[in-house]
């Protein structure tokens, strides 16, 4: 029996571009996790006694401002190889052999693979096969696994490559491939990379994507970290475990106000779900952004003063945690507690823009052509962010909150004539 660890998408030394603008951002703490997230990789071979580790590319998160990026990596490898865990690792699209300008010598345990044609080696003291190839350019738009090399018999077949597979939202379309062209290799275990969302696509043969190894921003929710695979004497694999290493959670705090009347009692319930987070943050900083949500009374009351509601929201994390938790934002997308029924029998024109609201909500939102034509000369990162602005999910919140603005205004007409 053997075990060996799969990560991929460490970004080491991302930047986090615009936190500055965030008040009470901590700065430093978020600046520093991707490092930290990536010592706590090798402190876990070290402590699990792997056999190998494998890195499905993006070890770094492109060219390095200066040589520092490259030093930590070289010490953190120095650590396995005094343990002589050997490193196998490709390059991804951020760390392509175009985007790299600076290089350091790398000590005698890292293997990089070819980015030139895919290759094998063997893995010392086990029956071990690694196939993989790494990046030459940033964009690789072709498949690369018909040139993977066949397996080998006898031996326990690993498959790294970095990809999107058939397309992940988010992410832009790099070595496309379908999963039946991963299963049909006839390898044992495909280590992904590329894909930031921690997932297995399949179990015989297993294909997964281990994840990033730290959360960078909202969009990166939950759990971070890398999968800690034990295999048999049989060469089957017993177990592919999730393993967190991230040092900062991020998290999506909902918090149902629905029938609540009294500010107090709101405050309490975003204190309660703020204490969940934490829990699940298991004594990592928490970076929570809050979405109050729901039919209240108080709808118009926390939309009037939204500078004083995040800081009382602020307020509610620092009795719950101290300094343990952030507020990236506070989102109110709480309704008014109106009776439309009522308000469409009060008058004709009141019934036809009700009904016109209601229509507008069954209606699928589509985006323009011009605009879905601009999107896609975007690069990856900044097409998913326009992407998530416009999805479905948040174009019909913004119509929510258009229909909730014009109920609000009927309802307080109506109250001002009765």
């Amino acid at each position: 029996m053997f075990r060996f660890l799969h990560a991929a998408d460490t970004h080491i030394d991302s930047p986090l571009d615009g936190l500055e603008a965030y008040d009470g951002a901590p700065v430093e703490a978020l600046r520093s996790a991707t490092r930290r997230a990536f010592g706590n990789l090798v402190a876990l071979a070290l402590d699990e006694q792997v056999a190998f580790v494998l890195l499905a590319g993006d070890v770094y998160d492109g060219d390095w401002k200066d040589f520092s990026t490259g030093l930590f990596f070289g010490r953190q490898m120095a650590r396995l190889n005094d343990a002589g865990i050997p490193v196998y690792l490709i390059a991804g699209n951020h760390d392509a052999a175009s985007v790299l300008t600076r290089r350091l010598s790398l000590p005698p345990n890292v293997h990089v693979f070819s980015t030139r044609t895919a290759e094998s080696t063997e893995v010392p003291g086990v029956p071990v096969v690694v196939h993989g190839r790494g990046f030459p350019n940033r964009a690789v738009p072709e498949n690369l696994v018909p040139e993977y090399p066949p397996p080998v018999a006898g031996r326990f077949n690993v498959g790294l490559l970095h990809t999107s597979v058939t397309g992940a939202p988010g992410h832009d379309t790099y070595a496309p491939c379908a999963l039946r062209d991963l299963e049909q290799k006839g390898y044992d275990y495909w280590a992904l990379g590329h894909v930031h969302l921690p997932q297995a696509l399949a179990e015989r043969p297993w294909v997964v994507f281990a994840g990033n190894t730290q959360g960078r921003h909202i969009r990166e929710t939950g759990p971070r970290g890398c999968r800690l695979v034990t295999v048999d004497d049989s060469l089957d694999v017993v177990s592919a475990e999730h393993r967190p290493l991230d040092v900062v959670r991020w998290s999506a705090v909902t918090v149902d106000l629905a029938g609540v009347d009294q500010e107090p009692a709101a405050l309490a319930l975003v204190g309660d779900a703020l204490r969940r987070a934490s829990r699940e943050a298991d004594g990592r900083l928490l970076a929570a952004r809050i979405a109050l949500e729901g039919a209240t009374p108080l709808h118009d009351h926390l939309r009037r003063d939204l500078p004083r509601l995040r800081a009382e929201c602020i307020a509610q994390a620092q009795l719950v945690a101290g300094e343990g938790i952030w507020i990236e934002e506070v989102e109110v997308a709480t309704a008014p507690v109106v009776d439309p029924d009522a308000l469409a029998r009060r008058d004709d024109l009141t019934r036809v823009v009700l009904a016109s609201l209601q229509a507008a909500g069954e209606r699928p939102l589509e985006v323009p052509a011009e605009i879905d034509a601009l999107l896609k000369v975007l690069p990856g990162e900044l097409r998913a962010l326009a992407d998530g602005e416009l999805a479905d999910a948040s174009r019909a919140a913004l119509l929510d909150d258009v229909r909730a603005i014009i109920l609000d205004a009927l309802a307080t007409r109506a109250g001002a004539a009765s």
